[in-house]
């Protein structure tokens, strides 16, 4: 049974329709009206908590509109977080997303207070590889380097030469020098990067289960019927990825849509991504087909004023496990400039 949060102050306050009443606006399109009544006390708690407690509020992008536009203070990719985490004043920073991020920052930002507003937050990518599975790689392709998503357990970057993100891993790939390379842990990244390097690639079996749950007809379909143009992640199965105008990675579709301006389009991704960017590309229509992250929802207003209240769940990783994942961290941001998952 989950637990039962309270807010310290009455369910509902006139005055803030007011002082709120900007976000309102923006978001008005994103939040259903019956909806906003019960976000809006939570909203003012976390905001007003948050002040006294001196914390930076991080949301991913696949975080649902009241979180991502209503209190957090950053917003991104979940690399562009971390960095965020390794840069910002703050000694306290809540992560609004799943578990290997949270570690991210810890990892890049190590004597900061980093907290998750739920443990149970994670990550099928994540969890389908562990450190040991790495070690066994090593073993059978002795000498190959291995480059890892960043998608992954902290204990698994400490087994990895380099991290890459969707948008560098070709970049990442081709900057050893190498004529094969252990990729991963996700199978559908690998095989796109394959296709773009003379790189042999050693691939994993780990899916995304938010992306892998796509088909070309689903594609198809979003085009045929409402004539949008497709965008897809580079998680997504290959046959749906040869049906998209555009492939590329969180940040990137950002900059597409900005540079394309398209009348509609669908975004083949989590769902709550598409809700967000509505925000920036009002002129823009939205067509599914996408999918929601059931980790990332687990991340709730509720949670986060817990979280802040009694500063659950601090991330905790051992130094040594630490040290090297950062290792492998700092090294993909020293090639050039990094583009984002």
């Amino acid at each position: 049974m989950s637990e039962t949060i309270e807010l310290p102050v009455p369910a509902w306050r006139d005055e803030l329709e007011h002082e709120y009443a900007a976000l309102r606006e923006r978001i008005e399109h994103l939040v259903p009206c019956l909806e906003w009544p019960l976000h809006l006390p939570w909203i003012e708690a976390i905001n007003r908590l948050k002040k006294q407690r001196g914390a930076v509020i991080m949301a991913h992008s696949y975080q649902s509109p009241e979180i991502f536009h209503g209190v957090a203070d950053v917003t991104g990719d979940s690399l562009a977080l971390a960095q965020a985490a390794a840069d910002c004043d703050s000694d306290l920073i809540v992560l609004c997303g799943v578990h290997f991020m949270a570690e991210s920052a810890k990892i890049l930002a190590p004597d900061k207070t980093v907290l998750l507003p739920d443990l149970d937050a994670g990550c099928s990518l994540a969890s389908s590889i562990t450190a040991e599975d790495v070690r066994r790689l090593r073993t059978q392709h002795p000498g190959v380097p291995v480059v890892t998503y960043v998608n992954t357990s902290a204990e698994v970057k400490a087994e990895t030469d380099i991290c890459c993100t969707s948008a560098n891993a070709v970049q990442v790939v081709e900057s050893l020098g190498v004529p094969k390379v252990i990729f991963l842990p996700d199978n559908f990244l690998g095989q796109y990067v394959a296709r773009q390097t003379g790189v042999e690639l050693v691939l994993w079996h780990g899916r995304c289960e938010v992306h892998e749950k796509f088909t070309a007809g689903e594609a198809r379909h979003a085009r045929e019927r409402f004539d949008a143009m497709l965008v897809a992640h580079p998680e997504c199965p290959p046959e749906v990825l040869e049906e998209a105008d555009f492939v590329g990675s969180t940040s990137a579709m950002g900059r597409w849509l900005e540079k394309e301006q398209p009348a509609r389009v669908a975004l083949i991704t989590e769902c709550s991504m598409a809700d967000n960017l509505k925000a920036r590309f009002p002129a823009t229509e939205f067509i599914k087909p996408c999918n929601l992250c059931p980790h990332m929802q687990r991340i709730t207003l509720q949670n986060i004023y817990a979280s802040l209240r009694d500063l659950r769940h601090a991330i905790e990783i051992p130094a040594e496990v630490s040290a090297r994942a950062r290792s492998a961290l700092t090294r993909m941001l020293e090639i050039g400039r990094t583009e984002r998952v």
